[in-house]
């Protein structure tokens, strides 16, 4: 067999490319010659049982032939800044640097943050024969954050820091064999895509053509043939890296590709993976949310595979899975978020196309459908299928839902809509720098060379759906204007389902994230649905918190006053905050109805904070 040799070239949006060495795969799998000797070693030696030994053997072999294709490499914009990750503090650290005061009337309790913090920062690509893969900007190990807030016997505040990783089983996989092992599957060159996919999983028919040759070339053993065993049986990792909720006085870190973790509130360790005692055996939406008034929490799972979207309701005590419906969607779409209001589930549906069949066509594994159809479905509490109301609306890709809640013969939906994903980004032909730059900016509309499949794509803007589910009619419109674009937003938990005055949203700096390819978020806003814009009565109020010049902030979280109020804006919102000339991460403190004014404290963390995702705050 003559030798199969092929150049690949690997690049990315913050360098130009650069060749690598030439690829030559039949020398590659020479390599395989001391694993088979020392496999045979282990079958002769180890007075074990033979499944035990096929399992062993077999992910030994598997890893040879990962090492022997793919060599791991950098993607340098995940290590630049507060982007790159940090390692584990250990024990609590005591915080004792602060401006300002916290509140005599501010809640004990934790606040909560999750996001990427890849184990392995230097091996987040994948080169092969087959092509390059990476991670997408939304993967990496969780990791948590969590300020503690707490009063001594005498009532004076104690505030303490800690983070840790998510120890995910797939996390543990890596951490205990010290070593890159799942190759990055959600972007890339799609025959790599399909490469890492197979390797990942890996099952007998996937590895049946691998295997002939290697049994051809290098005639091992006949007991070979009999360890085609899984090496991970699934494609991606459990990163548990986007989202953290509470469910019946239980803490959990989740991402929408697996079960939720539980975690240990105290000490950040990871418990188990939690499967709602056996009754739920798919991904887990990292935004479930509680239905008013009876705590029930309503979920959902996206799936490649039948069934792909699937609707589930837990008891408010955690304990049952009360209802599970396939919602029979054609295709696999990638969902973030489901609503609820007091008697509907809110299923968003849009053309954020995911599967291997994409891959197979020669196209992203993940991909938008600029000219595909977007829906809203209302579905009562405990419906099926058949008794969605859909409703067709303007084609979007709206990751995050504000709230929805019922008025009159309106259902009303709010979100923060894009007309373009920012995941994975552009088309893995497109030119990554130039997509970004003109993704994230203000887009100009009656510029001659504005193209609406590009330009301002993900300049999100707070958005409203009016269903009328008398007459199927649709209102829907921005709720702000065109100069600022806002994403993670946030409400009082308590009026989830229900009509809100008032939400909160981190502001895009559409500059700095047009030159990085990354989101950044540069100031706050606090929308006030009830009153309308000085200039254009359409538009909803808007208040701005400005940061600081060089600073940033992620996780924007609002903590309710206990005791004493029944208004919906009377409390704080939290946030981290990073100062990129100081390279030091706080913890901001604002008095939500003093929006504009200074925090009322803003407290100095002993590590820096990467950039991350969603928070939570636990109520002691």
């Amino acid at each position: 067999m003559d030798s199969l040799t092929v150049s690949t070239v690997t690049c990315s949006i913050r360098k130009a490319p650069h060749k690598a060495a030439p690829f030559n795969f039949m020398s590659s799998l020479s390599s395989f010659k001391p694993v088979f000797r020392r496999l045979q070693q282990q079958f002769v030696s180890l007075k074990v049982e033979v499944p035990k030994i096929i399992k062993t053997t077999s992910l030994n072999l598997l890893d040879g032939v990962v090492d022997s294709l793919f060599e791991f490499e950098e993607q340098a914009v995940f290590n630049e800044g507060n982007f790159a990750p940090v390692d584990e503090v250990g024990e609590a650290l005591q915080l004792s640097v602060m401006d300002g005061e916290i509140p005599d009337d501010f809640p004990e309790g934790i606040y909560f943050r999750t996001g990427p913090n890849h184990l392995y920062p230097n091996q987040t690509a994948a080169v092969s024969i087959f092509g390059r893969t990476g991670y997408t900007w939304v993967e990496g190990d969780g990791m948590l954050h969590a300020t503690y807030f707490s009063k001594d016997d005498e009532g004076n505040w104690k505030v303490s820091y800690k983070n840790k990783y998510v120890e995910s089983e797939t996390f543990l996989m890596e951490k205990n064999r010290n070593k890159k092992m799942f190759i990055p599957a959600a972007d890339g060159d799609p025959t790599a895509i399909l490469a890492a996919f197979v390797l990942n999983i890996v099952s007998q028919d996937c590895l049946r053509g691998l295997t002939n040759i290697i049994l051809v070339n290098f005639r091992p053993p006949k007991y070979f043939q009999c360890i085609l065993q899984m090496r991970f049986g699934k494609a991606v990792k459990d990163d548990s890296n986007t989202n953290v909720f509470e469910h019946a006085g239980k803490l959990y870190a989740v991402s929408e590709q697996h079960l939720p973790y539980e975690i240990d509130a105290s000490d950040l360790h990871t418990l188990k993976a939690w499967d709602v005692n056996g009754a739920w055996h798919h991904p887990f939406t990292s935004h479930p949310k509680k239905a008013p008034h009876t705590g029930e929490m309503v979920i959902m799972g996206v799936d490649i595979k039948r069934p792909h979207y699937i609707l589930g309701i837990i008891s408010a005590d955690g304990g049952e899975m009360l209802h599970k419906v396939d919602l029979k969607f054609r295709t696999g779409n990638l969902v973030h978020e489901l609503g609820v209001t007091e008697n509907y589930n809110i299923i968003m549906d849009y053309p954020l196309r995911f599967g291997i069949n994409r891959v197979l066509a020669g196209k992203s594994f993940i991909g938008y459908d600029g000219d595909g159809e977007s829906r809203i479905g209302v579905m009562p509490r405990f419906g099926d299928a058949e008794s969605i109301s859909w409703f067709t609306v303007r084609n979007h890709c709206s990751f995050h839902i504000i709230n929805s809640f019922e008025d009159g013969d309106e259902v009303v939906v709010r979100g923060c809509r894009t007309t373009g994903s920012v995941l994975p980004g552009p088309d893995h032909k497109a030119n990554k720098a130039e997509w970004y730059r003109r993704a994230y900016l203000q887009p100009n509309e009656d510029s001659h060379s504005f193209d609406p499949a590009t330009d301002g794509v993900l300049f999100s803007r707070p958005y409203q759906w009016r269903l009328n589910m008398r007459t199927g009619a649709v209102k829907e419109g921005y709720l702000t204007g065109k100069e600022i674009a806002m994403d993670f937003p946030a409400i009082n938990l308590s009026f989830t389902g229900l009509r809100n005055r008032y939400a909160y949203a981190q502001v895009v700096d559409s500059e700095a994230s047009s030159k990085l390819g990354l989101s950044k978020y540069n100031m706050l806003a606090k929308l006030h649905f009830g009153l309308q814009d000085e200039d254009d009565e359409e538009l909803a109020k808007v208040e701005y918190h400005e940061l600081g010049d060089g600073e940033y902030c992620t996780g924007a979280q609002f903590v309710q006053k206990q005791e004493g109020t029944e208004e919906e804006d009377d409390g704080w919102l939290l946030c981290y905050v990073h100062d990129e000339r100081s390279n030091i991460s706080k913890v901001y403190v604002i008095d939500a109805k003093r929006f504009t004014e200074e925090p009322v404290a803003k407290i100095s963390l002993p590590r820096r904070v990467p950039y991350g995702f969603h928070a939570y705050y636990v109520y002691e």
